[in-house]
């Protein structure tokens, strides 16, 4: 069984020697576990499940099977890159799932940060369990829960999907590999195990997705403003040298109203929030600093560009006080 608590002790995953120990023993620990049962992965294509899926192929192979579950929350281009990634040059084994209309369905009209989350964390585990019915001997779920996850769980701080264990009538036994290393830590074995460096050194991505991005009830108009601000983002912050300096970027569009003025008429839109941090760890965040003039071109591209967006604000809050994420 694989270590529930990071020890007091551990030495810092930093250098490749580190990683591939940690690679050595977590791939013994996997076979201890596992068998020659097969492991069921919620692959969004992010860092930590992208991390997860290359230890768990490395240590059974074909008994991994991926499922990428399209929940409608996703940023612009994302399905698309993670059947090219995984399916196409991994050699996955993938099932693509699109649930959109099912997620935003059981969205619809709910506004506590708290209850979204638990709603669509549900909501995953029984797509996960219909998929799993479909197949034979997945005793299995594997997740990519770190190390700050636990801690921000066991504080209060906010429910996460990945700490919160199974439904009692659920079979499966959970697989977290990761689960007792930090972000950073996360990267280095990713690394080592030879995934792209694009998807290693990817922004991280919460599990709600956008769903916590826009905060109250979730429209599938806002949703929309949402993604296609934050795809000029990060569009910019790839022009301008930006992407790999700044940790994590992204937009927020929250269900308020200003007026403002669009072609010579009232315009009542949103606003969309812009953060940008930098971290090691996730428990703390300090907030990057982006050029004035980067910054006027990012507003006049989302306030003429994105439908239902007046103005753009930037966020100055670090952690703490606030979160790295509004919801």
């Amino acid at each position: 069984m694989a270590m529930d608590r990071r020890p007091d002790n551990m030495i810092r995953i930093t250098t490749p020697e580190l990683a591939n120990a940690f690679i050595d023993e977590q791939v013994k620990l996997i076979r201890e576990q596992v068998g020659d049962k097969k492991v069921l992965l919620a692959l969004s294509g992010g860092v930590d499940s992208s991390v997860v899926a290359a230890l768990l192929i490395k240590a059974i192979g074909q008994n991994l099977v991926c499922v990428h579950v399209n929940h409608g929350l996703l940023r612009k281009g994302e399905p698309e890159q993670v059947i090219e990634v995984f399916k196409n040059q991994m050699n996955a084994n993938l099932i693509y799932v699109d649930a959109t209309d099912r997620f935003l369905d059981k969205l619809a009209g709910v506004d506590d940060p708290e209850t979204k989350r638990m709603i669509i964390g549900g909501e995953f585990i029984e797509v996960f369990a219909e998929e799993a019915r479909k197949l034979d001997g997945i005793e299995f779920l594997a997740q990519g829960t770190i190390w700050p996850d636990i801690l921000e769980s066991e504080n209060g701080i906010k429910a996460h999907h990945n700490a919160g264990g199974l439904p009692e009538d659920m079979k499966f036994e959970l697989v977290e590999p990761v689960r007792i290393l930090f972000k950073d830590e996360v990267r280095v074995v990713g690394d080592a195990l030879g995934l792209p460096h694009g998807m290693v050194y990817r922004q991280p991505f919460p599990g709600p997705g956008l769903g916590v991005r826009c905060p109250g009830a979730i429209t599938r108009d806002r949703l929309e403003a949402v993604r296609e601000s934050d795809a000029i983002l990060r569009e910019e912050f790839d022009k301008n040298g930006l992407a790999d300096k700044v940790w994590q970027y992204f937009t927020v569009v929250p269900d308020f109203r200003s007026t403002g003025i669009k072609d010579e008429k009232r315009a009542f839109e949103w606003c969309c929030i812009v953060r940008a941090v930098n971290t090691t760890d996730v428990m703390t965040a300090t907030v990057a600093e982006i050029p004035y003039e980067l910054m006027c071109h990012i507003t006049d591209r989302i306030t003429h560009e994105v439908p239902g967006i007046n103005r753009v604000l930037y966020d100055f809050t670090p952690k703490p006080t606030g979160t790295v994420e509004f919801e």
